[in-house]
């Protein structure tokens, strides 16, 4: 009998397949297993698609940054992210600003 992955929003290991997704019973989260990242992490972007390392995003809303003269406009496109741990999971390096930690629910994938 094959075991079914634990729960990527829980770790729940109450888990069972539904067709092309995997669902838990205990906090109702459903997901693709095959686009899970190796760690467990699943990024998704502001319309929901699954991020992976080396993607070109574009941002969806003007962002200010603290210590910067000009906010980050909707629109810029960020090539070849780095999808990272933590609140801010994305690392880029943004032409003509420099490094910066986004929020992927600020972004979408190019």
């Amino acid at each position: 009998m094959s075991e079914t992955p634990k729960c990527p929003e829980c770790n729940s290991i109450i888990t069972y397949p539904t067709g092309s997704s995997t669902m838990c019973a205990e906090c109702g989260h459903e997901w693709n297993p095959d686009e899970v990242a190796e760690n467990g992490n699943v990024v998704k972007d502001a319309n929901g698609n699954v991020l992976k390392d080396g993607d070109d995003v574009v941002m969806v809303k003007d962002l200010a940054v603290k210590g910067a003269p000009k906010a980050l406009k909707a629109g810029t496109k960020v090539r070849g992210i780095k999808l990272v741990e933590g609140d801010h999971n994305i690392d880029c390096r943004i032409e003509g600003f420099g490094a910066m930690a986004l929020k992927s629910e600020f972004v979408k994938k190019a």
